[in-house]
């Protein structure tokens, strides 16, 4: 998928922008309104699609060096916004309209890259935004979340009255954005 005026740099040790990626920001392209926080930002793609579309974006990631990334990608994209350095909602104070999170999905039994590795099912930072989220939108929002069926995200469309809105299979999975 190729997303209207985007331009990407890649930036070492940083999640390069992929499938799952671009699926997202599809759906960010269409979806995201008003106030946006881009969770775990990584490049900034989300945030980028969704300030391109008139959005007041917060890009927000635990590893400095993603922020510096997104922020350079911005600004190459004609974009600002607020960039805070948290460890999920850490350090995000105020209410959204959208939040836009792409976790860590990933099955593993180590951390070998954070970007990536969900812990043994998947579900480490999954569970812990689906548990918080709730404190950080506005009343009317709306909330944009990659998972895997390796994730069991069926559970979650019942228990957030939630919507599968982009679904992809590769190989052997499938990638859903579920919004809530």
């Amino acid at each position: 998928m190729e997303i209207k005026r985007l331009r990407l740099n890649a930036c070492e040790e940083i999640y390069e922008p992929r499938e799952d990626s671009y699926m997202l920001a599809g759906c960010v392209e269409k979806r995201a309104f008003g106030k946006v926080l881009d969770l775990g930002t990584g490049s900034g793609i989300q945030g980028i699609v969704a300030a391109l579309n008139g959005c007041d974006v917060t890009f927000c990631d635990i590893d400095p060096k993603a922020l510096e990334c997104a922020e350079k990608n911005a600004k190459l994209n004609g974009v600002g916004g607020k960039f805070i350095c948290s460890d999920m909602f850490g350090s995000i104070e105020g209410k959204f309209d959208t939040i836009i999170f792409n976790p860590p999905y990933v099955v593993s039994k180590e951390q070998k890259y954070i970007a990536l590795d969900g812990g043994k099912n998947g579900r480490i930072c999954i569970d812990h935004f689906i548990n918080k989220y709730k404190e950080h939108v506005n009343e009317r929002h709306c909330v944009l979340l990659v998972e895997s069926s390796f994730n069991g995200y069926e559970k979650d469309l019942e228990k957030l009255n939630a919507k599968v809105v982009a679904k992809e299979h590769y190989f052997f999975e499938d990638l859903v954005v579920l919004f809530f």
